[in-house]
């Protein structure tokens, strides 16, 4: 299992790497909240997510409410496949803030 880890890169700007999985989530929902508490603007990049499940989803769900609560705009960057296709498969791929990393023409497929 690759632990997960979130980094700070520029101002507003936050890299999440590793794995979204049920094991390793909680300890992601109580760094959300550390980076929510500082910001106005967030921008996480999650090309480094090597691995998700639904799990990873809801997380990204939780922020996105959170970020809401504190009236603070939020958006994902590079959403890794396997994590785009899930949100397609439940529907929050309509809700959550993702920035396509792939042209129209070849985005994944489920």
């Amino acid at each position: 299992m690759s632990e997960p880890r979130l980094e700070a890169g520029e101002p507003g700007l936050f890299r999440l790497s590793g794995e979204l999985t049920f094991d390793t989530v909680p300890e992601l929902l109580k760094e959300g909240a550390r980076l929510l508490a500082g910001a106005a603007e967030l921008r996480i990049d999650l090309s480094g997510v090597r691995r998700a499940d639904s799990a990873g989803l809801a997380l990204l769900a939780e922020w996105l409410r959170e970020a809401g609560q504190r009236r603070l705009t939020l958006r994902y960057l590079n959403v890794p496949a396997q994590l785009h296709n899930l949100a397609r498969v439940s529907g929050l791929d309509q809700v959550l803030p993702f920035e396509s990393a792939w042209p129209e023409a070849e985005e994944p497929t489920t």
